[in-house]
């Protein structure tokens, strides 16, 4: 019988916690049911094991991230909606660099699978900040890969402390929007 209190939703939430204090990598079933207070076989009435678990945390940060960058661009456009969205993302990753490592990699197994939910969910606020730049239909696509590329790779890199010279990390990131205003605008603006 399963533990009073314990459910998926409760196993999940704890799994992205310990991801974040340990790595995504270091998140092991064991190491779950130890902090759960439960022996391991426990776990598994609430997930199917460690991919599962994986999985499951890769939806809910992915719905997270979703809500915090979507709540960040309400009522903004353009560099502001930009900007909000960036520093939203940045801010989630560094707060929850484990759970975010856990999305990387995860494939959604199909159009219901709720890591796709999430990720369009995601891809919808970013999506959202594009309207105030004009971008061109055919070229939403790749301004999406662009700002994710930027935010992720940047976010990213300082969870794991790889901005180490003196430059302040808080200009590099505002330099980061910047550039990625000037390029958006620039793709948006009519062909001479």
């Amino acid at each position: 019988m399963p533990r009073a209190g314990l459910d998926p939703a409760a196993v999940v939430a704890a799994g992205a916690a310990l991801a974040d204090e340990v790595g995504a990598a270091g998140l092991t079933m064991g190491l779950l049911a130890e902090k759960l207070g439960v022996r391991t076989p426990s776990l598994y009435k609430h997930v199917s094991g460690q991919d599962d678990l994986t999985r499951r945390i890769a939806a809910l940060t992915l719905g997270e991230a979703a809500d915090a960058v979507g709540g960040a661009v309400q009522g903004y456009a353009g560099r502001d909606a930009l900007a909000a969205a960036a520093r939203a993302f940045r801010g989630y990753v560094l707060a929850h660099p484990g759970r975010y490592a856990a999305t990387i990699g995860v494939e959604p197994s199909g159009p219901d699978d709720p890591v796709a939910a999430a990720g369009r969910k995601l891809l919808g606020a970013f999506t959202a900040v594009l309207r105030g730049y004009a971008v061109a239909e055919s070229d939403v696509d790749h301004a999406l890969r662009t700002l994710r590329s930027l935010c992720h790779g940047f976010a990213t890199l300082q969870s794991a402390g790889g901005f180490r010279w003196s430059a302040d990390i808080d200009e590099s990131f505002e330099w980061l929007i910047d550039f990625a205003d000037r390029g958006l605008r620039a793709m948006s603006a009519p062909a001479p």
